[in-house]
C-alpha cells in the first residue's frame, strides 16, 4: 500500500454562494467540464494511491452518499455531520475512522490540473514526519483563478509558511489539498472550527510546511466560476 493510503474530502458544507446550483445539488456534486467537483478531487487520489476516501456530508446528505458510494475504483467511508463543524472540527470529528497516520485531505470546491509530476505525489515526496504536522499546497495568488484576495501565506526557500498579517499582501494561496497528520489536532476540542486554527498551531511550532503547485488551480465557489473555468478550459457540452 501507499505510504498515503487514505485521503478526506471535506464535502459537508452548504454552498451558499454556489446558489441557485446547490438549492437541490449538494456543491461537491457540482459538475465543471462535465464531471462532478468531488469525483474530479476522488480521481486524483486514486491516482496517487489512495485506496479509502473518507467524506463528511451534511447538505443533501443522501443524494451525495449515493453518488460517492457508487464508485468501485476506492473505498469510500462517509461521515454524517448532523450540525455542521466546519473545516477543523470536520476532520478531528472523522479522525476515528481515518487513523492513526499521516492522510490526504483536500476541499471539495477545488480543481486542480498537475504539472510535470502530480501534486499530490509532490506532496507525499515532501512529506517529512519528523518535522511536519501539516504540509499545504500553495498556488500563487498571481496566476489563482477564481481567488480574489491578498494572499495568505508566505513561503521560504525550504518550503517553510508564514501566515500573512495585515496589511501585508501575501505571493501565496492555501490551494485547498494538504497532507494533515492527526497530531496536529491534538488538544483541540470536538465541535466547529476552522483549520485554519490547526494551521497557526501548527506554524507556532515550526511544523507547517508547503508545497508550491506548478500547474493550473481554479476555486471554483460560483456558478459564475463553473461558467468561466469551463470557458478557459475550452469545455462545451456534447451535443446528443
Amino acid at each position: 500500500m501507499s505510504a498515503f493510503d487514505t485521503g478526506m474530502v471535506l464535502a459537508a458544507g452548504l454552498g451558499k454562494r454556489m446558489r441557485p446550483l446547490t438549492d437541490t445539488l449538494p456543491k461537491p456534486m457540482v459538475p465543471v467540464a462535465g464531471r462532478a467537483l468531488i469525483d474530479r478531487v476522488i480521481d486524483r487520489m486514486a491516482e496517487a494511491g489512495v485506496h479509502r476516501v473518507v467524506a463528511n456530508l451534511h447538505h443533501h446528505r443522501a443524494t451525495l452518499e449515493a453518488h460517492v458510494k457508487s464508485r468501485k475504483d476506492v473505498a469510500i467511508v462517509t461521515v454524517h455531520e448532523p450540525d455542521l463543524l466546519e473545516t477543523g472540527g470536520g476532520v478531528l470529528n472523522a479522525l476515528p475512522v481515518l487513523g492513526p497516520g499521516a492522510f490526504f485531505c483536500a476541499n471539495a470546491d477545488v480543481l486542480w490540473f498537475d504539472g510535470p509530476k502530480p501534486a499530490l505525489k509532490r506532496l507525499a515526496e515532501a512529506w517529512d514526519d519528523g518535522a511536519m504536522d501539516v504540509l499545504l499546497l500553495m498556488n500563487s495568488a498571481a496566476t489563482a483563478r477564481g481567488y480574489e484576495g491578498r494572499g495568505d501565506y508566505f513561503v521560504d526557500s525550504n518550503g517553510k509558511a508564514r501566515r500573512r498579517r495585515d496589511p501585508e499582501i501575501a505571493p501565496f494561496v492555501y490551494a485547498g489539498v494538504q497532507i494533515l497528520h492527526p497530531r496536529a489536532l491534538a488538544g483541540f476540542a470536538p465541535g466547529a472550527f476552522s483549520l485554519n486554527k490547526i494551521y497557526d498551531a501548527a506554524e507556532a511550532k515550526g511544523r507547517l510546511w508547503s508545497v508550491v503547485h506548478d500547474g493550473l488551480w481554479f476555486h471554483v465557489g460560483t456558478p459564475d466560476s463553473v461558467t468561466a473555468t469551463e470557458r478557459e478550459l475550452g469545455w462545451s457540452p456534447k451535443k446528443a
